[in-house]
């Protein structure tokens, strides 16, 4: 499953714990490839750390459902805001962080996405 995710920089804790809930059951029903803009710009990437309490149960939660990041490269000034986070990391390959689209202040994320028979597919976030 490939899905998008925005999350508003001033989100319910009660609307962030929803989304756990429903990530969590896609992430053990299936391959997940789960790419947006998270919005959480207190999250070291380097130490795995955050410094707000929001922030810290996004990476409690693709902690306990084996979900890793895929982005290491900023994707907004010195962070990476926009996030791609799966338990198949197999599945993901060639991603590459630059340019723009339009007057957006994010950079573009491209990656290719591999299919479980061997086709592959690519797509641009």
């Amino acid at each position: 499953m490939v899905g998008v995710y925005y999350r508003l920089p001033d989100q319910d804790e009660l609307i962030d714990e929803a989304f756990f809930l429903q990530l969590q059951e896609a992430s053990r029903s299936q391959a997940l490839v789960l790419l947006g803009d998270f919005n959480h710009p207190d999250i070291c990437s380097k130490s795995n750390t955050a410094s707000c309490r929001q922030s810290s149960r996004f990476l409690e939660c693709t902690e306990d459902n084996f979900l890793s990041q895929v982005i290491s490269t900023p994707t907004r000034g010195d962070v990476i805001l926009d996030l791609m986070v799966t338990n198949a990391s197999e599945l993901v390959g060639d991603v590459k962080i630059g340019g723009r689209l339009g007057c957006s202040d994010h950079a573009l994320v491209e990656l290719t996405l591999l299919r479980e028979m061997g086709i592959m597919k690519s797509i641009g976030a």
